[in-house]
């Protein structure tokens, strides 16, 4: 891959991956859109995990609170401290995914095979899930924070995300979506979602490179250092830019751009 290629990729998957409008989604259709030959899985773990420490170093300082009284929780075996209730319904969120994960990604990889198969499958669930999320943002009361979201409410956020392994419907879309549905505001859906993004990257990138490890082929290492450093500049400034306007500007923007782009993608292919 060249250095122009790399960083468009980055660009795509900083952006997109904390947008509610899918980066799996993206990061196939850009290669299809600008004729490059589709990239490496390992290539697609290395942007990951440049939004993972995106994500992490901007909450950094939540997730070391988190922390703490997650571990005092267990010590004192009281959940009163409403970081640590914060704390454990991201950990309950992400079990949906851990049991689902492995079946889905059977279908993602089945999908992966036929490119006009699964731009329709992307455009699909653009258009969908993107009606959804209006839905949503407009029926939703908007009046909690991330902090009220009980242990039902964190399933459905959970179960909602593993649907997002489903190219085109968005993990950040999805679980937003989810958690306005249960009365959070913008803000709150938002931040619960990008927290809850940090275990289920870890993880998935975790079993990514299991896999890679195991095939023992060569590995373009520059490459995978200098994707994941500028798709995590790219994310962390998504992220802060996002969260600072998301009260003041609706969902609409993004689902606009979602069905113009699934109806685009349709004309194209059909």
């Amino acid at each position: 891959m060249d250095t122009l290629e790399i960083i468009l990729l980055a660009l795509v998957q900083g952006i997109t991956e904390f947008l509610p409008i899918s980066s799996s989604g993206h990061l196939i259709l850009t290669p299809l859109l600008f004729g490059f030959e589709l990239q490496e899985l390992a290539f697609d773990v290395a942007l990951h995990l440049g939004t993972l420490g995106a994500v992490t170093l901007y909450f950094r300082r939540e997730i070391a609170r988190m922390t703490v009284a997650v571990l005092g929780s267990l010590r004192h075996r009281r959940l009163d401290d409403p970081d640590a209730r914060l704390g454990w319904m991201i950990v309950l969120a992400t079990v949906p995914v851990v049991v689902l994960g492995l079946p889905l990604k059977l279908v993602l990889e089945f999908l992966r095979d036929d490119p006009v198969l699964i731009a329709t499958v992307i455009a699909a669930t653009s258009i969908g899930f993107g009606l959804l999320l209006w839905w949503s943002d407009w029926r939703g009361a908007r009046r909690r924070d991330e902090y009220s979201l009980g242990w039902r409410g964190a399933l459905v956020v959970g179960l909602m995300q593993a649907l997002a392994i489903i190219p085109g419907t968005s993990r950040s879309g999805i679980t937003i979506t989810a958690g306005l549905l249960l009365g959070l505001t913008r803000r709150a859906a938002s931040r619960f979602s990008f927290l809850l993004a940090i275990p289920t990257i870890l993880m998935a990138g975790t079993v990514e490179g299991i896999e890679l490890a195991g095939q023992g082929a060569a590995v373009d290492w520059v490459g995978l250092a200098l994707g994941a450093v500028w798709s995590m500049l790219f994310a962390y400034l998504t992220i802060h830019l996002f969260l600072r306007f998301i009260e003041r500007v609706s969902m609409l923007p993004f689902v606009l751009y979602r069905v113009a782009l699934g109806g685009l993608i349709l004309l194209l292919v059909w």
